[in-house]
């Protein structure tokens, strides 16, 4: 079955005979009659049947026309999408942790972009996921961080996958609470002081692995634990429940309001936040674009 044969088989239909489609569609007829009971035979029905008045649909042709016509529309629609004018350029693609600074950067490239017509994506994802999008080349780079932790797990994974890491900055740990929590107000918090508050994590879907955590200390005792799957969500339940999550320390505003704040975590850790990317293309212009913007919102916002 070809793509052709179905546009034979609707312009039949339209024209009311054989002979008419065939000066339609400038063929002869019998290589028309030809092509029609070629599809006949390979389909194993009969579309058409005859008479002296030329042909009409049969009961099973009426519901082969239907498909014929969804597989020729959906095709003409690539088309005009794709031949008539040039498709919309993806332009650039990210997938990340969940990190306020990583949508600040991708803002800053959108707005500067300046196109009538582009294709940018940013994925907050699973840190397996992340991975996958960029072996994949679904997305031009990953971010996510490293510490004592995870570090040669990760890196295990990423040189199997033949990815490099590149370190943007380091930064201590540090707690997000409700502007409202009992915590808020001292110069930092331990472990222990965490332990009377939910502790909110990100769900890292059947890759459940500690390795593949967002948060530092994911292994530390926990007697309350909340799951989420979105920022929003982290930061709703932050202020709703008086809990916590540990993280790099950097916020946004312009994303969070004022309604949370960052606490220094005393810990051991270092978060070594960074960028993934293949190692066998050049990167592109754009990618070098937005990794800029990441730098300069970091230098300008970061907390140590």
């Amino acid at each position: 079955m070809t793509l052709q044969q179905l546009k034979y088989i609707i312009a039949i239909v339209e024209s009311g005979s054989i002979t008419t489609a065939a000066q339609r569609l400038f063929i002869a007829q019998p290589s028309l009659s030809k092509s029609v009971a070629e599809l006949e035979k390979e389909m194993g029905i009969t579309i058409f049947n005859r008479s002296n008045r030329g042909v009409y649909l049969s009961e099973e042709g009426t519901k082969f026309l239907s498909y014929a016509r969804q597989i020729v529309e959906q095709t003409e629609l690539l088309e005009s999408e794709y031949k008539s004018a040039p498709p919309p350029n993806r332009a650039f693609a990210v997938s990340s942790q969940h990190y306020a600074f990583v949508v600040n950067a991708f803002v800053e490239l959108v707005r500067e972009y300046g196109r009538d017509k582009y294709e940018f994506t940013l994925r907050e994802l699973k840190t397996a996921e992340i991975i996958e999008d960029v072996r994949t080349r679904r997305s031009d780079i990953g971010v996510l961080y490293l510490c004592d932790f995870n570090r040669e797990v990760i890196r295990h994974i990423l040189q199997n996958e033949e990815l490099q890491f590149e370190c943007l900055f380091t930064a201590k740990p540090h707690v997000f609470v409700s502007k409202d929590n009992p915590l808020v107000g001292r110069k930092s918090v331990t472990l222990d002081d965490l332990k009377a508050f939910p502790r909110l994590t990100y769900d890292q879907g059947v890759k459940n692995s500690f390795y593949f955590a967002e948060e530092l200390h994911i292994t530390a005792v926990s007697p309350k634990n909340i799951v989420v799957s979105d920022r929003a969500t982290l930061f709703n339940l932050l202020i709703g429940l008086d809990g916590y999550t540990i993280s790099s320390g950097v916020l946004s505003t312009d994303l969070n309001g004022s309604n949370i704040v960052s606490i220094p975590l005393e810990s051991h850790e270092i978060m070594e936040i960074g960028y993934i990317f293949t190692t066998d293309r050049p990167m592109n212009e754009l990618t070098k674009r937005y990794l800029e913007h990441l730098r300069k919102y970091i230098e300008n916002f970061r907390v140590t």
